[in-house]
């Protein structure tokens, strides 16, 4: 797997992020598209860890955050 370098890369914060101040997600899908995994980290820590998922994966995760799969706190 490829390390990630996120020196000048354009971050993408998921549109379905709260606005005011929480779960702000961000993803690399300039990444995803030339490495084939996608780098997800939290906006609110950008120097913080980086997930990555496989393309499947994340689509997986997604589908499931949009069908309201998991359950909320």
């Amino acid at each position: 797997m490829s390390s990630i370098d996120p020196t000048g890369a354009e971050w993408v914060k998921s549109s379905y992020s709260d606005g005011q101040g929480g779960q702000c997600v961000e993803w690399l899908p300039s990444h995803a598209m030339t490495h084939g995994v996608v780098p997800v980290r939290d906006s609110k820590n950008p120097h913080g860890l980086t997930l990555t998922f496989s393309g499947d994966g994340w689509s997986s995760f997604v589908s499931s955050i949009r069908g309201e799969e998991f359950p909320t706190i």
